[in-house]
């Protein structure tokens, strides 16, 4: 009986996702027979809900309900092997009495919105950005994405239905349900149909006069670029993007699962080189880059420079503000956008200054799209630093859908200014209006090994930073008349037990790495918030690796504060606080 201990490892944060060598066949048949178990268990939940909240309903009437059918779509993206996984998963599910809908090759989102429009049901397979020799499977739950724990639930079923039947593969089950293949054109028609009576509301709740309240009779005045990059994007971009824009160009607009252009990631350094060097060619409005099961979204201006995630996210975030449907007698006073502990420290100020409030988030798009679920609609618009972006509004489906957040952006930028009413909003010359950022990547460090303690390095030095905010904060006061900035502290054993060894520091030492007003949060790793700039550490979710980002206002500030983190990491390792001093500016 396969243990499929091998494959553990692909079961991550956020979806199940590593090599195509270890989707052998026998796995693939247990993790559609273990999504069978899921999407039963889930309707036997609901059926019970369902017959409590009507208790006086005739047995009849729920048993009706009992039996009805369980409904998932199922699609794919671009990759070699996506299509035979998902046609295998869909023969499974079939034998189990489940009704599948096939899609075809489709973005994530489109077959969110496919789910939405049955039981919030589905599954994609695709590996996202990743590099084509991985594989991967992304899957809703009663229009709700897996958590953690889902996910390693879904593992450990692995196993069970194995001990109970060792031969799945084999096992013979009337279909009780034939597969339905939805036609390609249908697939793309109502997904485009749909956005397009978005910005009707749109218009319809931003425009109090009759004859604005339609949208515009002729397209954007537009000239936008978009590269694919061989995606799940690739069929419908173009003639999405045509159908609202004047002019429209795309690059590597053919689906290719070998990604000859490189990694579908376009968050990648120099991945965007092609995708700027055609806006210049092309004197284009605006350039956008799509990942490979269209998720994620990067911009290049018009001046053919890549627009930073923490500004875009501030720009789409204005777009939420300003188009929210709420009556005109009501404020958002109470509305929240929510940004990841990546993001860069003028954000909160920014999103403040647009009425609404920065609330500050772990590190993943679908433990956002939980936290917007739970919000009963106080948060409004949420976005990651790696190109995730999520409006909830409730004009379109709760996913960060990179066509959909582009559009969005599109009308907004192409909506005239009251001062300039013939002329459309300059990406550029809104960008150099913002506050600068220099910062470094969103770079990758091999997680340290902490073989001597409990411990591992991100709690270390998040109990470190603990102590010392507490120490400086007690301090600060009772040393204002007999100031003793030699005072000697010793840290470790009041911080964590597990520590190797004692740390020792002076209190002036102390205050000059958190001054009084540093800002600390460790909801997700390590944030320091200083007057000039930030620093993340945290762990990876994804991968064995820490991932750090530092922000300052100017070249001096990113140092200040690398040194700071460096000073901070290096009572507990010496080479990481070395890794980080040589992390150099975007």
């Amino acid at each position: 009986m396969p243990s499929f201990a091998a494959q553990q490892s692909l079961f991550r944060a956020y979806d199940i996702r590593g090599s195509r060598q270890q989707f052998t066949n026998d796995f693939i048949h247990a993790l559609g027979h273990a999504f069978a178990h899921l999407y039963q268990l889930q309707q036997n939940i609901d059926s019970k809900k369902h017959s409590a909240k009507n208790s006086k309903i005739s047995s009849e009437n729920n048993r009706q309900s009992t039996n009805e059918k369980i409904i998932v779509v199922i699609g794919y993206d671009v990759r070699c092997d996506s299509n035979t996984i998902a046609q295998a998963l869909a023969h499974i599910l079939s034998q189990q009495g489940i009704q599948v809908i096939q899609l075809g090759l489709v973005t994530t989102p489109m077959m969110i919105f496919w789910a939405e429009q049955y039981q919030g049901h589905g599954i994609i397979v695709t590996a996202s950005h990743s590099a084509k020799d991985i594989l991967g499977v992304k899957w809703l739950v009663n229009h709700i994405s897996p958590s953690s724990t889902d996910i390693q639930a879904l593992y450990h079923q692995l196993g069970i239905d194995y001990a109970q039947n060792p031969s799945l593969d084999s096992i013979a089950k009337p279909i009780y349900h034939k597969q339905q293949q939805l036609p390609t054109q249908q697939v793309a028609s109502a997904y485009s149909d749909a956005i397009t009576q978005v910005f009707k509301q749109i218009y319809q709740h931003n425009n109090q006069t009759a004859e604005d309240s339609q949208l515009p009779s002729s397209k954007l005045d537009l000239m936008v670029v978009i590269d694919c990059m061989h995606g799940a994007t690739s069929n419908i971009a173009k003639p999405l993007f045509t159908h609202f824009c004047q002019h429209v160009i795309t690059l590597n607009d053919t689906p290719d699962g070998n990604f000859p252009a490189g990694n579908p990631d376009p968050t990648e350094p120099q991945r965007l080189k092609q995708l700027q060097q055609s806006v210049l060619l092309h004197q284009a409005d605006i350039g956008i880059a799509f990942d490979g099961d269209g998720d994620r979204l990067m911009v290049v201006d018009n001046r053919g420079k890549v627009v930073t995630p923490d500004h875009l996210l501030y720009l789409l975030a204005t777009v939420a503000v300003n188009q929210h449907p709420q009556p005109l007698n009501e404020s958002l006073s109470n509305a929240q956008v929510l940004f990841d502990i990546k993001c860069c420290h003028h954000l909160p100020k920014l999103i403040t200054e647009l009425g609404a409030t920065p609330v500050i988030s772990k590190t993943g798009s679908s433990l956002m799209r939980q936290q917007i679920q739970k919000s009963r609609g106080q948060i409004i618009f949420a976005g990651e630093l790696s190109g995730h972006f999520i409006f909830n509004d409730g004009y379109f489906i709760l996913y960060d859908d990179a066509i959909y957040a582009a559009l969005r952006l599109l009308h907004w930028l192409a909506k005239p200014l009251p001062a300039k009413p013939n002329c459309a909003r300059n990406l550029a010359d809104i960008i150099d209006n913002l506050p600068v950022i220099v910062s470094t990547a969103d770079h990758y460090l091999p997680l340290p090994e902490t073989a001597l303690t409990d411990c591992s390095i991100v709690q270390q030095l998040a109990r470190f930073c603990q102590y010392l905010q507490q120490l400086v904060h007690a301090t600060s006061a009772a040393f204002i008349t007999q100031p003793d900035p030699q005072a000697i502290i010793s840290c470790a054993p009041l911080l964590c037990t597990c520590s190797a060894k004692s740390q020792y520091m002076t209190l002036e030492q102390a205050q000059k790495l958190l001054p009084v007003g540093t800002k600390l949060s460790c909801i997700d790793g390590v944030r320091l918030d200083f007057a000039r700039g930030f620093g993340v550490l945290r762990q990876s979710n994804t991968s064995q690796n820490l991932t750090v980002r530092f922000a300052g206002d100017s070249i001096a500030d990113l140092t200040d504060i690398q040194t700071r983190f460096a000073a901070l990491c290096r009572p507990f390792n010496e080479h990481l606080a070395t890794q980080i001093l040589a992390i150099v500016a975007e």
